[in-house]
């Protein structure tokens, strides 16, 4: 089929909707040096819109970001309409209005009537289907997801969604039109939720779990992702700056339209803070107190180091003994190399995916004396460290000195399958893996989208490939014989890539 040129230097853009997104995605188009057609129903919406685009683009100017005559360009770029039959000489109207299926397909419908042949209507939605929307029309071959992200002028990743009847070339049509404003694009399929918010179905859920054991508390689960992880926010950091209310919403809805998918469940904590209106910034309360500041709760001073003491690492875990020796010579402590532990020591095992519970059962370990410790990531910047019930308050406290004599930050949690990162991270690499398997996007893409989109340090196949996609396995085999649920069960494209040796990101060979 033939559709409009995104290079043409004529071309028109319409936007539908003067809310956040829809003033955003005009503001980026007319920057670009494009005819952008705004509507809305609402004047005031209207009129609104266009000041504040204003005050942006002066602030930009105000900044050094670009020039004054290009800031004036862009202001006259965008001109105002007030009935949708002004949008008819638009090559590409995007739609950004509130996310309700059946005000969609009335818009869609109505443009059917309005564009011309080949013109080509894209949709912002970011959780509906694009396939249902086109369905509106008939010329579904016309119709496609162009998802921006919030706020559209900063936020450089745009997905291009391919709809069921969407054809090849409406889809190159829009991957080259967001490079000309300057967005880098993502091919996918129209599924739920995409790739991004489908991604984000393990960081901010698996950390509400951990909550909701008691295994450790917001602050502290922050603290291990940003300081351990090098994440940039901690989940519960990012779900005050979301708001409750949205991120469980989209939890919500990928868990609904995957039919109940174990992997996607919402955790009740989020219904329970929801009712107390404790939704994060906007609210002033959250997992943190906003009313007079943002600070997170202080971190309890680790006691000194015990002197003399005396610590031993099974024989078996090799690299634990290695990893350890020096930081525990360095705080004073001798490592024993017996077989088994003598009666006084301080014994430390490093579980991967597994807890100290289970280590102490199945090592028939002294349960009073034995705690884990996280050697999943580096150790020079957080250590983690996990109790079991039985594990005394003073083998507790002499762990802790023992990990922060040399000025290092320790956290110690409550027992639980994975620590913290093991959990976290190894979901996060899985649900990339099942984007992957149902072939929603490509794996180079996956980890694009999510490094752009939500921020994270690394992609999610590149965190698998850096911790190695076998142990990434390990780890979830053994959370899910922990629980006994499918919530943790491996991706299928995880495991074949773990047992043949492969890199999560390889490109599979060409017949």
């Amino acid at each position: 089929m033939s559709v409009i040129d995104a290079h043409d230097p004529n071309l028109v853009v319409g936007v539908i909707g003067a809310g956040t997104m829809g003033r955003g995605i005009a503001q980026v188009c007319a920057s670009a040096g494009i005819a952008t057609r705004l509507f809305d129903t609402d004047p005031a919406a209207l009129a609104g819109a266009q000041e504040f685009v204003g005050k942006m683009l002066d602030r930009a100017v105000e900044k050094g970001r670009i020039s004054g005559e290009a800031a004036e360009a862009a202001k006259a770029n965008i001109r105002p309409a007030k009935k949708l039959e002004e949008l008819a000489d638009c090559g590409v109207v995007i739609e950004a209005v509130v996310e309700k299926i059946a005000i969609k397909e009335e818009i869609f419908a109505a443009l059917d009537g309005i564009l011309r042949k080949g013109a080509i209507l894209a949709t912002n939605t970011s959780s509906l289907s694009v396939t249902q929307i086109g369905a509106a029309t008939k010329r579904p071959e016309s119709v496609a997801g162009f998802h921006f992200f919030n706020p559209p002028p900063l936020m450089k990743l745009v997905e291009v969604i391919r709809g069921l009847k969407t054809s090849e070339a409406c889809v190159e049509a829009l991957l080259a039109l967001a490079e000309r404003i300057g967005k880098h694009p993502v091919a996918c399929a129209d599924t739920p939720g995409f790739v991004v918010n489908h991604a984000g179905r393990a960081y901010m859920p698996e950390g509400l779990r951990i909550v909701f054991e008691g295994i450790a508390a917001p602050a502290a689960i922050d603290r291990i992702m940003k300081e351990a992880a090098g994440f940039r926010l901690g989940p519960f950091e990012l779900l005050d700056l979301v708001g409750l209310d949205v991120a469980h919403s989209v939890m919500q809805a990928i868990y609904e339209q995957y039919y109940h998918e174990p992997a996607y469940r919402p955790s009740p904590l989020s219904d329970t803070r929801l009712a107390a209106g404790l939704l994060g910034r906007k609210s002033k309360q959250g997992f943190y107190d906003y009313r007079d500041g943002a600070e997170a709760p202080s971190e309890a001073e680790a006691p000194p180091a015990p002197a003399d003491v005396r610590v031993w690492v099974p024989p078996r875990e090799a690299e634990a003994r290695r990893k350890l020796q020096p930081i525990l010579a360095a705080a004073g402590a001798s490592l024993e190399s017996g077989e088994a532990p003598s009666a006084e020591a301080l014994v430390l095992v490093a579980p991967m995916g597994e807890d100290v519970s289970s280590c102490v059962a199945a090592q028939k370990l002294p349960a009073a004396r034995t705690l884990g410790i996280d050697l999943l990531l580096a150790l020079d910047t957080r250590r983690v460290l996990m109790a079991s019930p039985a594990t005394t308050a003073e083998a507790r406290r002499a762990a802790r000195g023992l990990f922060a004599a040399d000025g290092a930050k320790v956290s110690l949690i409550e027992d639980s399958p994975g620590f913290v990162a093991q959990r976290i991270l190894a979901m996060v690499v899985n649900v990339a893996c099942h984007i992957a398997q149902q072939g929603i996007a490509a794996p180079q893409d996956i980890d694009t989208a999510v490094k752009l989109g939500l921020n994270y340090p690394l992609g999610p196949l590149e965190w698998g490939d850096q911790l190695g996609p076998q142990r990434v396995l390990t780890i979830l085999e053994n959370l899910q014989k922990a629980y006994g649920e499918p919530r943790y069960r491996p991706s299928p494209w995880l495991r074949r890539r773990a047992e043949l040796g492969l890199s999560l990101l390889a490109r599979p060979a060409e017949g």
